[in-house]
Parts: C-alpha cells; structure tokens; sequence
C-alpha cells in the first residue's frame, strides 16, 4: 500500500518531513510536491533506490535524473570544478527552479548520471521539496511522479493513480501549479547552455 501523508504545503511541520525522510534514508520512495509537479524521490546515492525510479518510470537508462539538495555545501561533496559563475548563478536563483549541470564527483552512482559524467542539481523553491532535502541530508531523486510518457502529476491522488503500491509516501500537499519545469542550465562550460528552458531566464 502507498500512503499519503497530509502536510501544509507552506509550513510543513518536522515529524511529517522526518517521516518521508526515514523513508528515503531506508532505500524507499516518497514522492512529493515541487514548484511545478510532483516529483518522485529516492536517496540518489542509493543505486538500488535509484534503480526502483527507473523501473517504476518506465524511464530509458540513458536519460540521467535531476536531484535536488539542501544548499551550495551539498553541491560542493557532489560535484568537482564548480566555477565562480556556477556559484554566482546558485546564489542568485536558489533556492527555485533552475538545475545547473556540474561534472559529477566520484561515487555518485552511474545510474543517476546515465553515465556523462555529470550531474543536475538544485535547491528547491518549494518548502514541503526543501524540507524534504534538509531532513534527509542526502541528495533526492526528483523526475516527474508519472510514467514516462504519461501526464506529469499536479496532485497526490494522481501520483497514487499511477503508482499504487510501488511507491512508499506521498507527501500530499495540494495541487501544485504545473508550468514548464525548472530551467536547465548546463554550467560544464561557459558561459552556461541553457538545455531545457522554464520559468527561469538566463
């Protein structure tokens, strides 16, 4: 069974984010809401939880997967050769929907990297999706909750629609406002390519 578990989408209190947190830190999968969707989330240095997100997706190996953090000082044990624009770009638009593309550091699963050796990352915007991050203290998986292919998800009952009984918690805290997703910059080089444009302009 999945469970939803009910929380103020302004002010989520503690136990609620240490519950989904315990959650994530056994290997399960919580999904949550962000500023655009609901995202499905799994310690991303778990393989294991990791390999669980790709299956239930239905998405292709090849596709890496975005993760959000808690602030700049998880980024910096993620990632190597983060440039003074990179930083300059973090603190002007975090927390909120703009994922930077960093070069991966060792022991970030292949899995989550697809294998380019890089790494999508944000802080996020939303308090329920950046509670989620602090309490857990690790970084969290964050594709849309739908299959590949399907309608992302604006609500909880929608995310239990597609994935009764695969995923472990729903963080359920109303609709979410939908939109294009976060901007995607990839900051390997500079100045950045913008890889997939959203709410964010660069």
């Amino acid at each position: 069974m999945t469970r939803l578990l009910d929380v103020d989408p302004r002010q989520p209190v503690a136990a609620a984010l240490d519950e989904a947190a315990s959650v994530l830190k056994s290997g399960g999968l919580v999904a949550f809401p962000t500023e655009s969707f609901y995202g499905l989330g799994a310690d991303a240095l778990n393989a294991e939880a990791v390999e669980r997100v790709f299956r239930i997706k239905g998405r292709p190996a090849s596709k890496p997967l975005l993760v959000l953090v808690d602030g700049i000082e998880r980024v910096e044990a993620l990632c190597v050769e983060i440039s003074e624009g990179a930083r300059a770009l973090m603190a002007r638009h975090w927390p909120g929907p703009l994922t930077l593309v960093l070069r991966a550091a060792p022991g970030v699963p292949l899995s989550v990297t697809a294998g380019t050796g890089t790494l999508g990352l944000r802080v996020p915007g939303h308090p329920v999706a950046l509670g989620l991050a602090r309490a857990a203290a690790v970084p969290v998986t964050a594709p849309s909750a739908n299959p590949s292919g399907a309608d992302p998800s604006t609500t909880a009952e929608a995310v239990r629609g597609y994935f009764e009984g695969q995923v472990d918690l729903i963080l359920a805290a109303g609709p979410t406002a939908g939109g294009a997703g976060s901007t995607v910059a990839d900051c390997t080089a500079w100045p950045p390519r913008v890889v997939r444009q959203g709410s964010v302009r660069l």
